[in-house]
């Protein structure tokens, strides 16, 4: 007569049904996500609804007011993500940048949540960005802001034309000593990894804006909130932005661009292992 062994080790168990134990763990623990989601879901819509009458609101008071209500709603959607327990944290936030020169802000692009982020560190700076022609309408707070708040939509399916509304939206810039900020990969990460820069809008505002500095910023961590297409978002993920040093512009334009590309790529690649870490759990 055969014993059955009470406990098998991890070596032991069989092989046929390791992958159902991992589906059993990875269903349980989505659905364990969905809870935190949709509170966060419910809060970060009712913040867009909120905002957008009282956008129009402080824009027929002025620029400043508006602008302030901006900075107010991308401050709650950053403290928003607190209820999906993913804490954000920012390194080298409050450098020392000139605020009478205009900015150049060059990001890699991950999630949705890249631009409230960005918009709350460079808030000093009065931040715009480029941005793709499709979230132009539709989106509550966002659209408009897009359309009223001085930034610019492009479609890159007409690129001659692109370029020459970002070579507008650079000299709009430069009158008013404010931010630009583009995300030179054109689409987001889903892994994380760097995509290859696509220069064109880039290099246009470089050579049109001489004077401003150039800023990179590297984002942590945030493509894992759309690892399940936000159908849920993980719980407890560690959101990172890093701001790195100016790029002195005593070399060329497409060297910058090179720089630029090399250092966020060697500060992402510091979350190499978390990221393997994160596959392998989930």
């Amino acid at each position: 007569m055969s014993v059955l062994p009470s406990r098998l080790s991890r070596d032991q168990f069989p092989n046929s049904l390791m992958p159902k134990v991992q589906v059993h763990k990875l269903s349980m623990k989505k659905i364990l996500y969905w809870i935190p989601t949709l509170i966060w879901g419910c809060g970060f819509f009712v913040i867009l609804l909120i905002f957008h009458p009282i956008q129009m609101l402080m824009r027929r008071i002025g620029y400043q007011a508006h602008k302030r209500s901006v900075d107010i709603m991308c401050w709650c959607l950053n403290q928003a993500m607190l209820f999906t327990g993913n804490l954000i944290s920012y390194e080298n936030p409050n450098q020392s940048l000139p605020t009478d020169r205009p900015l150049i802000v060059v990001s890699n692009h991950q999630s949705m949540m890249d631009i409230p982020v960005i918009s709350w560190v460079f808030r000093k700076h009065h931040p715009k960005f480029i941005s793709k022609k499709e979230l132009e309408y539709g989106i509550p707070s966002v659209s408009y802001n897009l359309r009223h708040g001085g930034s610019v939509t492009i479609d890159r399916k007409e690129p001659r034309k692109a370029i020459r509304l970002i070579a507008e939206f650079a000299d709009y810039l430069n009158e008013h000593n404010f931010a630009g900020c583009i995300f030179p990969e054109g689409t987001r990460s889903k892994d994380g990894q760097l995509l290859p820069f696509q220069p064109m809008g880039l290099l246009k505002m470089l050579r049109n804006m001489p004077d401003a500095r150039v800023v990179p910023v590297a984002l942590k961590n945030y493509w894992r909130l759309g690892v399940y297409n936000y159908k849920p978002v993980p719980f407890g993920v560690p959101l990172k932005c890093t701001v790195l040093p100016p790029i002195d512009r005593d070399i060329s334009d497409k060297e910058i661009i090179r720089l630029l590309e090399t250092q966020i790529k060697e500060e992402l690649s510091a979350s190499m292992y978390s990221r393997r870490k994160f596959k392998l759990i989930n």
